[in-house]
């Protein structure tokens, strides 16, 4: 009985100095940091989160707090940034102090801190500036890649043709041919639409990609450090994180096995060759795992966000059906029905361009932004945000920033067009962030985005197996990735 009264007291003894502990570093952290709602030891605000809509509780404690303010994730303290002013006097106005890249748990799993997307410091900068050139010589925003979106749009048609005009779900249709494009540039070579082990790919892309918008996502974004070692659909994710993984690394087996230094025939070529390069620089950011990972991050990212925007956009066309109408039109004028769109056509196409931009502001794929962090002690608005903070960039905010646009919550192209029916920009248009970790794919997406629309419209228009009036297209889920219903649709071919 003693040693068991013992046990408990000691027991308590360490649950209340971990409790003591955890709120005075707590306090400590929150001392110079921007206001925000009182966190709780180890679950933080978690209270003051709903899970389901993490964006919109976010943006409902910006309310209180203001544009800047300070969330505790479980143990994580975050700044939030709400609106145009704010991401832009970080991102851009101090750039380099807010180049650092926070946290995303779900993929940290398999990435930690490799690759270009989710590293740090030196590693970052060499594999981004080596990703930048190498992706240009393949062709990114030259003539070339227009070449091989313009041959992948064909493969699209002929998919869509024979349908025969039945009512699909589009999802897979968009994601092959999207994929194909990197893949392209990648790998050296598409694939099949009906291969097997590509359409298995494309799933583990897009279950772990939804996965992040889902309630559990954002627990396991807040509890990460517990949750990984649960049974759950994290597990699930890590399978499907772990497949892709293993994809690429044999895909790099095959080309190490084939490898000519003198003709490198895509972006794991010109890596191996680099590698080789730099083999005896001691401190050299070139190695096995920082290529695995930089060709998943742009096999992953060329494929899900552009599929996604798209699907997305064809359910609001639907939804509207007046909005392809005056689309069809310009497309007949312009380009007509005899050769296929260029991106060049982009220019006499204000509409068409407007509708584009509208599509990904409401849309809004990655409505909270990849996470920063900041690179040093930095003074930002009066406080004074210890280096290694994280930073929530809220770009869903500024794409539905009031001061940029008139009806943000409201589909409508004019948001991008001025009183003539030109193109007009906007400087709160954000979908590829800014800054120094702006998406540096952003020229291969507008890209593909116009030449994908257009040739598909050219071609086709749309017909929805319910009345417009029955269409939702509010989001299915919105966490890290925002996420568009279910449905299915009809190309019907243009007589």
């Amino acid at each position: 009985m003693l040693a068991s009264g013992l046990l408990l007291a000691a027991l308590f003894f360490c649950l209340s100095a971990l409790v003591v502990l955890s709120v005075w570093k707590q306090r400590k952290v929150r001392s110079s940091l921007p206001p925000g709602p009182t966190p709780l030891p180890f679950i933080g605000n978690y209270l003051q989160l709903n899970s389901q809509q993490m964006y919109d509780s976010l943006m409902k404690i910006g309310e209180k707090y203001g544009p800047v303010f300070t969330v505790h994730l479980g143990q994580r303290a975050v700044i939030v940034l709400t609106g145009y002013e704010a991401v832009k006097e970080a991102l851009v106005d101090q750039a380099e102090e807010f180049s650092g890249r926070g946290e995303q748990a779900t993929f940290d799993w398999l990435f930690k801190g490799f690759g270009v997307a989710f590293s740090n410091g030196e590693r970052a900068r060499q594999l981004r500036r080596f990703s930048i050139t190498t992706l240009r010589d393949f062709g990114m925003g030259k003539r070339g890649i227009e070449e091989r979106i313009q041959e992948e749009a064909g493969f699209l048609i002929e998919a869509l043709r024979g349908t025969k005009g039945a009512a699909i779900d589009p999802t897979f249709f968009l994601s092959r041919t999207v994929s194909n494009v990197i893949s392209s540039i990648v790998f050296g070579d598409r694939f099949e639409y009906e291969d097997k082990q590509f359409l298995s790919l494309l799933r583990m892309m897009l279950g772990s990609f939804q996965f992040t918008a889902t309630s559990m996502g954002q627990l396991y974004e807040m509890f990460s450090g517990v949750m990984k070692h649960l049974p759950g659909p994290q597990q699930q994710v890590f399978k499907e994180l772990q497949g892709l993984d293993d994809f690429i690394t044999e895909k790099v087996c095959e080309n190490q096995a084939t490898l000519d230094p003198n003709s490198p025939r895509n972006f794991i070529d010109s890596f191996l060759i680099k590698m080789q390069e730099e083999k005896k620089n001691p401190n050299t950011e070139f190695f096995m795992r920082n290529l695995t990972m930089t060709t998943l991050n742009l096999f992953f990212a060329g494929t899900e966000t552009v599929s996604t925007t798209l699907r997305y956009g064809f359910l609001l066309l639907m939804k509207h059906p007046e909005v392809e109408a005056k689309i069809h039109e310009e497309i007949d004028r312009v380009i007509g029905r005899n050769r296929s769109p260029k991106f060049e056509d982009k220019a006499k196409m204000p509409y068409t361009e407007a509708v584009i931009h509208e599509i990904q502001r409401f849309g809004d794929m990655i409505p909270m932004g990849l996470a920063r962090r900041v690179t040093k002690d930095t003074k930002f608005r009066g406080y004074l945000i210890p280096k290694g903070t994280e930073v929530y960039p809220m770009l869903g905010s500024v794409l539905r920033d009031r001061n940029f646009f008139a009806c943000p919550e409201a589909f409508n192209p004019q948001h991008f067009l001025d009183e003539k029916g030109q193109f007009k920009k906007s400087d709160a248009f954000v979908p590829f962030s800014i800054g120094k970790r702006y998406c540096f794919g952003e020229g291969l997406a507008r890209m593909e985005l116009f030449i994908f629309l257009t040739t598909i419209l050219q071609n086709f228009h749309f017909q929805s197996p319910i009345p417009k009036e029955a269409i939702d297209i509010s989001p299915k889920m919105v966490g890290f990735a925002t996420i568009p219903r279910s449905y299915t649709i009809s190309f019907l071919p243009r007589s």
